[in-house]
């Protein structure tokens, strides 16, 4: 079955940099979307970044230049470089993957419908 499992969280300080990657097992599509999504407790879970199997990239106004996402293919796996960190960036933050055609990727990052997630993993910034 499909499964993404997640690494590489933890805690650095405001301007520091973490790098987050997810690998996926289990399927085979022709084209998809992956995407980052984080979640602070008591609120809703928030589009970070997404990526389709072309390499096109969409990101939330928050982390742009910033974050970076990216995609490699051969290993099914992505990674979210995240550079200049603030505290504001601390939450849980969650892969995801639905086999979808590419140019629909971009509406992922807004309406969270991922068909599978990974497990999170945790980023917590001090100041």
């Amino acid at each position: 079955q499909v499964q993404l499992m997640e690494s590489g969280g933890g805690s650095v300080q405001a301007g520091g940099s973490l790098k987050l990657s997810c690998a996926g097992s289990g399927y085979n599509y022709r084209s998809y979307c992956m995407g980052w999504y984080r979640q602070v407790p008591g609120k809703e879970r928030e589009g970070v970044a997404v990526i389709d199997s072309e390499g096109t990239t969409t990101y939330v106004d928050s982390v742009k230049g910033r974050f970076t996402i990216s995609l490699d293919n051969y290993k099914s796996t992505i990674s979210l470089q995240m550079d200049s960190l603030t505290p504001e960036d601390t939450a849980t933050y969650y892969c995801g993957l639905e086999e979808t055609e590419d140019w629909k990727c971009a509406l992922f990052l807004y309406n969270g419908a991922f068909s599978y997630w990974g497990q999170g993993t945790q980023v917590s910034v001090s100041s």
